[in-house]
Formats: structure tokens, sequence, C-alpha cells
């Protein structure tokens, strides 16, 4: 087949903007592939390392073969840490901007992502076929999945389950400190001493770690050899049977067993131990039957707890290729705000008729507005029949208006990982404000589905009837409680709001029965806060705490609405927990905006006042 007819195919993807560019490079070695579909992956090729200056060369050498194909999409897993735009090869002197590079190949999306946490990503799709056990043990559901090979370095991940997919860990576990298990593992660490100061599990388990054992191991027998390779040395043992390179081998094997145990129980990985990078599989049956697995499970108290941990070598080739290409994947579902469905619509807008067509131009500019409205709203708008617009739903292969915006609204709401990345010092602004955002939007997420509607409905009766609502709250905290004086002030509560500490207790002193206390605090330990609150249930008075669930403030309290993000305000400025809180505010505000009695106060106020000032009312209401 001519390359043009190659091109020509790769183009008719399962995405609507075309395939997807994915790499995995390591040191060594470079893989590539065109993602044409899920699972699919066209044109692989291996690339050496070495024959190129920078990654960009290297990248357009691949690319250089299917010119004719429109990218839009590249995800890269790297053997390296990675944080923020500049990335810096461990082993390799290849240093570059992400952003630069996504720039120089004209990609809308450019993911860069360590290696190992791209192959955790594809463990839990791997299938039986793409692995061989080594060992027993039966993989527990929903559990912990580790993750570590050795290659030209030695890669450290893990897998953890949550409510909606799958979490990786993003671990440079391969440089702790290299353990010795018995004599002859401890004189190969004294070899490796003579080097370097610190030994990192890396240092030995890995492809030049098995040169370093051999002549540690040589020199420890007593024999004088010439250097050789970990290829020639597992060629030695495999195949030539030599008993020099078998002892490295086992030895190796060993060591690599321990260091797996090791991350088991450290991560309580139930859901099993996979072996990846390019060393094992290159073993092929022979490692089933060496000492790896029985020094997995040598490990005095807990060798019954790891007897119980199946281990696995992937056997698949290219397997974090499907790592990868799924963190691409949410990537564009989900944070970029992309969506296969409207790429959908804007591929095949050219094939519906001219009344279809500006159905179509409506679902793209105005998603929203399609996905709320009903049908003969969107028919007006769109200048259509009724019909018509269930037509252009049908070409898309839907049963209706109502499948189609079922559909829709999944792949208009992404989902939002509910993770926290930590600021780093390295970052660019695009990278902290990604960064800042996302975890505050994770926090609000987790906040909502962790909310208590019946605090809620207990704390907007409560203030609904109130004679009088306080603030009190000191510190970050006062800025909430200033914008709950303002708005509840608007609702014609009588309302105040105290930050000094020595007002709190005077003022919680003067409440009466009937009157509402909101107390706003991130620990809920403040002593004068707490004073406070004492006062005023001694009034009489009802206390709402916004504050930790566990506090003495919520113990304290009528009422406790509970923010339980965990923020060290003894080390930084609170900031999530602010918001928090003030969404809290929010929903109490809107809540008093909807009872009864404010609608009674409201029309009161209308008949004494003349005011017809619907903007009493909050923004999130229907006016």
């Amino acid at each position: 087949m001519k390359q043009a007819e190659v091109d020509q195919k790769l183009n008719r993807t399962a995405f609507a903007d075309g395939p997807r560019l994915l790499a995995d490079i390591g040191a060594t070695h470079a893989r590539f592939a065109l993602q044409t579909a899920p699972g699919e992956f066209r044109a692989v090729r291996v690339l050496k390392c070495d024959d190129y200056t920078d990654i960009v060369a290297m990248l357009r050498s691949y690319l250089s073969d299917h010119s004719d194909i429109t990218l839009n999409h590249a995800a890269l897993a790297v053997a390296n840490p990675v944080s923020g735009d500049h990335v810096r090869m461990t082993n390799r002197d290849w240093e570059f901007s992400t952003d630069e590079v996504r720039r120089a190949l004209g990609l809308h999306t450019l993911l860069v992502v360590n290696d190992f946490t791209a192959l955790a990503m594809s463990l839990p799709g791997l299938k039986p076929s793409d692995l061989m056990q080594v060992g027993g043990g039966k993989p527990a559901s929903n559990s912990v999945i580790g993750v570590l090979g050795p290659g030209t370095g030695l890669g450290v991940s893990g897998v953890i389950p949550t409510v909606d997919g799958f979490v990786t860990l993003g671990s440079e576990g391969g440089h702790t400190n290299f353990a010795p298990a018995d004599e002859r593992e401890y004189s190969i660490l004294q070899y490796a001493w003579q080097t370097w100061s610190h030994v990192s599990t890396e240092r030995l388990i890995s492809g030049p770690g098995m040169e370093i054992i051999y002549r540690a191991i040589a020199k420890r027998n007593g024999r004088q050899v010439r250097d050789l390779t970990s290829q020639e040395i597992m060629a030695g043992a495999l195949t030539d049977k030599d008993p020099l390179c078998l002892e490295v081998l086992e030895c190796f094997c060993a060591m690599l067993g321990g260091a797996t145990a090791n991350l088991a129980v450290t991560l309580g990985a139930f859901g099993g131990m996979f072996i990846g990078g390019g060393i094992v599989p290159r073993m092929g049956e022979w490692f089933a039957s060496s000492p790896f697995r029985t020094r997995f499970e040598a490990k005095g108290r807990f060798t019954s707890y790891l007897s119980e941990i199946p281990t696995y070598v992937i056997t698949t080739p290219n397997p974090a290729f499907y790592g990868v290409a799924t963190i691409l994947s949410e990537h564009l579902r989900g944070r970029s705000g992309a969506n296969t469905l409207m790429e959908r619509v804007q591929h095949l807008q050219h094939e519906l008729t001219p009344a279809e067509q500006r159905v179509a131009q409506l679902v793209l500019e105005q998603p929203r507005l399609v996905l709320n409205e009903p049908i003969a709203d969107i028919a007006r708008l769109a200048e259509v029949s009724q019909p018509t617009v269930i037509r252009f739903c049908r070409s898309l292969g839907f049963l209706g208006l109502a499948d189609f915006k079922l559909k829709f609204a999944s792949s208009l709401t992404g989902a939002i990982p509910v993770r926290h990345s930590q600021v780093r010092v390295s970052d660019s602004t695009h990278d902290l404000s990604a960064k800042v955002i996302d975890n505050t939007v994770s926090a609000i997420l987790k906040f909502r589905d962790q909310l208590d509607v019946r605090s809620l409905d207990k704390a907007i009766a409560l203030v609904a009837k109130a004679k009088r609502v306080e603030f009190y709250a000191m510190g970050n905290s006062r800025v909430v409680a200033l914008d709950g004086q303002h708005k509840f002030f608007r609702f014609r509560i009588p309302t105040s709001a105290y930050g000094d500490s020595h007002l709190l207790t005077l003022a919680a002193e003067l409440l009466n029965p009937g009157d509402v206390v909101i107390a706003i605090s991130n620990s809920g330990k403040l002593p004068d806060l707490l004073a406070a609150v004492d006062a005023a249930r001694a009034a009489g008075a009802d206390v709402i705490a916004i504050t930790s669930s566990n506090s003495p403030l919520a113990k304290k309290a009528s009422v406790c609405l509970a923010v339980d993000h965990s923020e060290d305000s003894t080390t930084f400025l609170s900031m999530i927990s602010r918001i928090l809180q003030l969404l809290l505010i929010d929903i109490l505000s809107v809540g008093i905006s909807l009872d009864s009695q404010n609608s009674r106060l409201v029309v009161e106020h209308k008949a004494a006042t003349g005011d017809d000032n619907r903007r009493l009312l909050i923004s999130h209401l229907d006016s």
C-alpha cells in the first residue's frame, strides 16, 4: 500500500478531529504510534534516542512519514519526573518546554506525563492474555495496584481506585535506598559504594545495574572478566547457560522480588503487583522459575500477607500506549472542555441537509442553550421546523431529541479528577493558574458530595425565623462573616458581624432567645470564639457553626455545617476552605430567599415602600 493510501486510511478515524499522536520516550528508545480509535494504534515505530539531538527532531522524524495527516492532539510519556512546563530528562541530556514543543508541532493539545504514570494507567484495562502470572495469589477487586519495571532506570508507580475511575501515583520510588537481603547483596552494595555514596534501588535493579552486579559478583568470586552489557549478560545466562551470568540473573531477580514486596506492603497492593520495563519481559518463561517470587514472599511475619498478592509480568507490547491514550482522552473529555459529540457534529455537518445544518450550527455555537431549551425554542432559534430538529438527532444516530440531550449533557460535563496538585517553584504562570483552579474545583466537587442536607435545612429554618443574626469570626474567616452580613441584611434581617476577640462575648451576652449566631472558624478551636458561643447558648440563642465537623466549635453548636477540607492554617494562608465557607453562605442565602417567611417579608416591604425591587432575590434563582 502506498504511503498516501496509508495516510488517507489513518485520517479516517473514530475521532472527529483525526488521529492522535502517542509516544513512550525512554532514555534509550522511543516508541511512537497514531491512535485511530480506542485501543487501536497504527504506524507503530521505534526510534533510537541517540540518533537525535533533541525531542523535537525525533518527533519531526516520525511525523515526516505522515505529512498528509492533520494532527491536533498528542501525549508523550517520558522516563522522567514531570512537574510544570519545563522538562529535564534524568537519564538523557534533553530538556524542553512542553508549550514550545506544542507550538513547534502546531498542536492544539500536548500532554507530557511520567512514563510509569502512563503504564500504571494502562493496568486496569489489561487482559489476561497481556500478562504472565508468576506464583500464586488472586487480585482483590477495587484494590490498589502497584507497578515497577527495570529498564535504563527503575520506574515505580501505583493505581488507586476511586468512585469514578482511577488515580495514578507520580512516584520516584526507584530512588529509594537499596536494601540488601543477604551477604552477597551486601557485597554488591559495598562494591557500588566505591563509586557512589548513595546507592539507590534503581542503581542496581536496572539495565546498567545488572552490569554492576556482574562486575561485583565476578570480583567476589575472584574472576577476571571483561565488561558485558545487560543484553550480553542475559544472553549468556539464558542461551549459553554461563554460570556467572546465571548467578547474576538470579541475583537480579531476587533483588527485584524484594523491591516489589517492599512496594506491595507500602501500598497495600492487593490488586496485584505488575512488572513492566524493557528487561524482565525478555526473560520469558525463565523468570517464572527465578528467585523472584520466593524473595517476594520472604517477608518474615508478613509472608502470608504477601502470598495473597499476585504478581504479573506485562507481556503485551507497548503497554504505555494504552495508559497515555487514556490520560489524553480524559483530558480532552474533561479539563479542556472538548468532547467527542461536539466534534462529531462538526465533522458531519457538511453531510447534513441545509436545514439540519442550521440546527448543527446552533449546537456548536450555543450548546448549553440547546441542552436546556425545549424543542419548540430550538426550532425557532435555528429557524427550522420541529421535525427537522428530530431529523438532525436521528442523522447523528440518536432516537430523538431526548436521547441526543442525554448523551450531549454527559459529553459537556467533563469529569474533573478529585486530586490535589502542589504548585511548585518551577511552575509557569499557566501551570500555577491551572493547578489553583483545578484544586479549587476538585475541592468544591468533593464538598458537594459530602454536604449534609439535613443540617442545611435546620440552619435555613433557624435563620429564616431569626429575630437577629450575628456573625462571629476571626482572622481569615472574617471576610466570610462580612459577606454573610451583607447578604442577610438585604433580606431585612437585623444582622451584625464581630471579629474583635474582646467584643465577641460582650455581644453574645446581649442576645435573646430567637436570635442566631453563625460562628465561622477553620480550626474551630479559638478560645475566644468558643467562650462567645457558650455565652450565646446561655442567653438562649441558637448557634450555627461553619467549621470542621470534629472540632470543639461543632460540638457546642445547635447545627454544624461541616467544612472538612484540610489546610494547615498555622503555616499557610487558608484559601480553599474560605471558598467552601463562602459557598455555605450562598446556599443559606438561596435557601432563605426561597423560604415562605422571607417571601412574606418581601411582600410586606413592597407594601410599605412601594419598592418592587426583585433584586432582593439571589442570582441563582429564576426571577
